[in-house]
């Protein structure tokens, strides 16, 4: 059964939405693009005449807001195994394994983290939609390492604040081909989808996005470098681009690795290894660090010669 909200504006001459997202945002926890979408379908009237999100309200207008049910999923719960490193009543933290989907999509709809979250535990956010429960960022399917998952709503609006201003650091390992000669750097090319393959991105300047990434160098090899790296946009394949690019590519990348490199499944040698941020409730310090998976650390002990 659908939940109807009906108010009273106690404002005058402001947007629907705005004042919609600023009245039932503590209550509800609805977001202003969740609530705009309720507009746009209609479920929204002012003096019982259906609105749009642009109007604008008069003193004691009378508002509803029609909430539908929650739409329902086709996707499987499915019991996968998967690390914890950290879990409370508002988020967890995730080791994501080697080869696994984060939520399903075109060819991959079970074998995910979402079938395995949906396994294991009730409570996920809705906002990422049916198909995305408790999502808040991605990790590609051969990157290992830390993914934080919101359990609500309220989490996951200010998780997803947090990341967009920058105030969540994330850092990841990589191995790259070549001998980096700096012991810092920072690339800083904007990124677009390839001109000619669709499935992967790269540097660019048509229709594409800013992209920095910061590195350092933590070893050196003959013919390798591992680096400590942290980004301060979050673009699709950004990292693994950003290498192919400046001519030092991640180690076993089956997209952007070296043509003559026979690589194996385990893919992409990248690692989200650090995750420092202020909880988003209870505002405390997290630091959590995923050790390299066993893969990565046997590639740096064939590097070294061990």
């Amino acid at each position: 059964m659908k939940k109807q909200i009906k108010l009273s504006s106690t404002q005058s001459g402001v947007r629907l939405d705005k004042y919609l997202s600023e009245v039932l945002k503590d209550e509800h926890e609805f977001s202003r693009a969740f609530l705009q979408k309720l507009i746009k379908d209609g479920n929204v009237l002012v003096n019982d005449v259906i609105s749009s999100q642009k109007q604008l309200l008069q003193l004691e207008d009378v508002i509803i807001v029609n909430v539908p049910e929650p739409e329902s999923t086709d996707i499987v719960a499915e019991k996968i195994d998967f690390e914890t490193l950290y879990e409370d009543e508002d988020i967890l933290i995730i080791n994501k394994p080697n080869n696994m989907v984060v939520h399903p999509g075109a060819g991959n709809t079970s074998g995910t983290l979402v079938n395995a979250l949906l396994g294991s535990m009730d409570d996920l956010s809705s906002i990422g939609g049916v198909e995305r429960p408790g999502i808040i960022h991605r990790l590609d399917k051969q990157t290992t390492g830390l993914l934080i998952v919101a359990k609500n709503d309220k989490a996951h609006k200010e998780m997803s604040r947090m990341i967009a201003d920058h105030e969540v650091y994330k850092e990841y390992q990589a191995l790259v081909w070549g001998v980096i000669k700096e012991n810092k750097g920072i690339i800083d090319a904007p990124i677009g989808r390839h001109q000619n393959d669709r499935k992967k991105m790269m540097v660019t300047h048509k229709n594409s996005k800013e992209a920095r990434t910061k590195f350092e160098v933590i070893e050196r090899f003959e013919n390798a470098s591992l680096l400590r790296v942290s980004i301060e946009t979050g673009r699709t394949h950004q990292i693994r681009a950003h290498f192919a690019f400046i001519k030092f590519p991640i180690m076993n990348d089956p997209v952007y690795g070296r043509l003559t490199e026979k690589t194996t499944d385990f893919g992409q040698m990248l690692h989200a290894y650090k995750l420092s941020f202020k909880h988003p409730i209870t505002k405390k310090e997290i630091e959590i660090i995923a050790p390299l998976p066993s893969e990565f650390n046997d590639k740096i002990k064939e590097l070294r010669g061990a």
